[in-house]
C-alpha cells in the first residue's frame, strides 16, 4: 500500500541536489524524483529506490538544471532532510 499524501497538489518531476562526499564525488542534482510542497513545509519526495522523505524547497527544483553540477544557494546551518514526514 502506498505511503499517504501529504501534498496539496499532485506529485511533478523533479530533482533533488545532494551534496555528495567531500573526499570522493562533488554534489550534484539528481533525476528521477517525484514531489510537490508538503503541508507542513518543505517538498515531500519520492523515488522508487527510496522511502519518501521531506525535505526544504532549496533542495528541489522542477525543471532540469542546465548545470547538473551547480549547487544551490544554501543556507547556512541548512537542514538537509525535514521531520516529520507526515502531519501528525
Amino acid at each position: 500500500m502506498p505511503a499517504p499524501k501529504s501534498t496539496t497538489q499532485p506529485n511533478a518531476r523533479c530533482w533533488v541536489w545532494f551534496k555528495g562526499d567531500p573526499l570522493k564525488t562533488e554534489g550534484s542534482w539528481k533525476g528521477g524524483w517525484y514531489g510537490a510542497p508538503s503541508v507542513i513545509g518543505g517538498v515531500r519526495i519520492e523515488h522508487h529506490d527510496y522511502v519518501p522523505c521531506r525535505v526544504p524547497e532549496w533542495r528541489v527544483v522542477f525543471s532540469e538544471p542546465a548545470d547538473l553540477l551547480s549547487p544551490p544557494s544554501v543556507p547556512d546551518d541548512a537542514e538537509w532532510k525535514l521531520y516529520p514526514t507526515e502531519p501528525q
